[in-house]
């Protein structure tokens, strides 16, 4: 037997391609789990295309699924790939220009005919020299043929054979990455319980790309990435959507309150519904609205009616439900609105990412409309900004609006389980005295008023989208209505007190400040630690609370030569800087590609600005 070559690793970022029914998603989901199993961090980026079934074998029908995982502290999916699964000529052409140089390529030979380059809009027959990969090393394994093999004493159709070759390229990279498949045999006789011919035929052609790995070890040797040295605790890999869901659930837990959400399914923000609606356990009460409008005002009864409300969206439909955010604002009840960012305008980009929904968040709505804006920045730290939003609305009584994105929900990382008992508390403010409840009277220092609900008795009152005086009546006296509008600003001003100081990464004064906010944190943070290791003063500001901004920002500001703003978009977060924080220059990297930022891009940009 010949001893196979092994070799340690830090961390590799795999990407798995082919057309959008080759099952990529549940691939790349699977070893991702199987690696933070194993101990390892990682993180993800899931990216497939808008078209649910696009022509098979054109570049435009292809999906991807990208994981890095490494025996330290991982905080992008990668920039490049070290390892592409390719299932098709199409997925090699869509992909060239995400490979590290040197890198390796597994693909498909059975799929290498001349139909299939024709559909890819290939020129020749020869795809790596055709996109410059000639010199990456390129490994052809016949994935169908031997899939059909694995199967062929069973009585199955051909389609359900080629259903399950994606199990012949995870049991393979398992191989070559040394990861045992217990989870995914595990995971597949969970899933299809119900058929075992179905369980049968994952398992045997799983079984088989990790035997044929053995075949393999005269052109690749097998990749060990050691465990993560990480806190001790209990972990699981959550994507952002879930962990939205979740952080939800823990604030109307820890608020004593049944959760409502009233949504209408969006891309990508439709997993955080489903992921509520399977929680009627836990008092959840979820309503599919007939579209974005209906959504929010059954949220906004909800609250009326004294449940911790959200609903939740992507760009399109937060502008939809703008009109009635200003009656959550005007009627000053509880509301969460989550709002997971896509490519836009109009329905745009549907499954990339993007943050051009901040001016929206923080400006979309007639009159004077002010809300809390909070952002994550991790799929996994989606779950405490869920909570605060929570816990924000139904302390302060206003509606927040929290922005995640495509590339958060979507992605994945491991999360340390919190304890219940270490979550802060959430006091809602409830009306206590019927004999002097008011409905717009308030508490001097947080200009929250009462909360009050039908069937408490005394408490009868009316609230809506006319402006009212402070017994609820309505009123169109011209100083009243400033006076309104001046306490409802301040009283979003005033959430400042709930907001932690903010923070820098890096050094804490230096020649640049590089700004962000929202889901480019992983990427900037690494960009600063790559750029302090050359020896530059440079630190990170970035921003989960935007309206209101963290007290000390501008004192942070001031303490750096240069600033620049990065963001996916064309500059809105350094439009609202300028407004909001002047005095200081703001330089401006920005993107919009649907796609995150690169560490290489940062950096190059960082230099550039240094040298100015």
């Amino acid at each position: 037997m010949i001893e196979t070559k092994v070799i340690e690793l830090e961390e590799v970022a795999i990407r798995f391609s082919g057309d959008s029914g080759d099952g990529m998603q549940l691939t790349g989901a699977l070893f991702s789990d199987t690696s933070a199993l194993f101990g390892n961090d990682i993180s993800t980026f899931p990216d497939y295309p808008s078209e649910i079934r696009a022509p098979q074998g054109t570049v435009a029908g292809i999906s991807g699924f990208q994981v890095q995982f490494g025996a330290g502290k991982i905080t992008t999916p990668g920039d490049f790939a070290h390892v592409l699964v390719a299932m098709n000529p199409a997925a090699i052409k869509a992909n060239a220009s995400f490979m590290r140089p040197g890198g390796t390529i597994f693909y498909d030979s059975d799929s290498f005919t001349q139909k299939n380059f024709e559909k890819a809009k290939l020129k020749t027959s020869d795809p790596f020299m055709e996109c410059n990969l000639q010199d990456y090393i390129q490994v052809a394994v016949p994935i169908t043929s031997m899939t059909k093999e694995a199967l062929k004493d069973l009585d199955i159709d051909n389609k359900s054979i080629l259903r399950s070759k994606n199990m012949f390229a995870l049991g393979l990279i398992c191989w070559v990455f040394s990861k045992p498949l217990d989870y995914i045999e595990g995971f597949i006789k969970k899933k299809f319980a119900k058929s075992s011919v179905v369980v049968e035929t994952n398992m045997r052609v799983l079984r088989a790309g990790w035997n044929y790995g053995f075949t393999l070890e005269h052109v690749t040797p097998r990749y060990v990435v050691h465990p993560a040295e990480i806190e001790k605790g209990t972990y699981r890999n959550i994507n952002g959507n879930l962990a939205t869901a979740w952080g939800l659930l823990a604030a109307s837990q820890k608020a004593g309150l049944d959760l409502f959400i009233g949504s209408y399914p969006i891309t990508p923000a439709t997993e955080i519904l489903q992921a509520l609606a399977d929680r009627k356990d836990l008092g959840v009460k979820s309503f599919q609205a007939e579209d974005e409008i209906a959504g929010i005002c059954t949220a906004i009864g909800a609250a009326f009616a004294g449940k911790m409300a959200v609903t939740t969206t992507s760009g399109p439909g937060l502008a939809l439900k703008s009109e009635a955010i200003g009656l959550a604002v005007i009627s000053e009840l509880p509301l969460v609105i989550v709002n997971v960012q896509r490519g836009g305008p109009s329905t745009g980009l549907p499954t990339k990412t993007e943050q051009s929904d901040l001016l929206q968040a923080l400006y979309g709505r007639n009159g004077e409309s002010p809300a809390v804006v909070i952002a994550a920045s991790t799929p996994s730290d989606c779950f405490h900004y869920a909570f605060m939003s929570a816990k924000i609305a139904l302390e302060r009584m206003v509606p927040v609006i929290l922005l995640t994105d495509g590339f958060l929900g979507n992605g994945s990382e491991p999360w340390k389980i919190p304890k219940f008992s270490e979550l802060p508390t959430i006091a809602p403010r409830y009306a206590t005295d019927s004999a002097t409840y008011k409905p717009y009277a308030r508490d001097e220092e947080t200009l929250a008023r009462e909360w009050a609900y039908p069937g408490m008795a005394g408490f009868q009152h009316i609230i809506g989208g006319l402006e009212k005086d402070v017994k609820g009546n309505v009123s169109h006296d011209p100083l009243n209505h400033q006076k309104m509008v001046n306490i409802r600003d301040a009283k979003v001003k005033r959430v400042v007190e709930m907001v932690p100081d903010l923070e820098v990464y890096g050094d804490q004064q230096g020649d640049l400040l590089v700004v962000g906010w929202g889901g480019t944190f992983g990427y900037m943070e690494s960009a600063v630690r790559e750029m302090r290791l050359k020896g530059t003063k440079i630190g990170l500001a970035h921003f989960n609370y935007i309206n209101p901004l963290p007290a000390n920002t501008a004192s942070i500001f001031g303490n750096f030569k240069k600033i620049v703003v990065c963001e996916l978009n064309l500059g809105q977060f350094a439009s609202y800087l300028r407004d909001k924080v002047p005095g200081f220059t703001y330089n401006q990297y920005n993107k919009v590609q649907g796609l995150p930022f690169t560490i290489k891009d940062l950096v190059e940009n960082f230099e550039k600005l240094l040298e100015e």
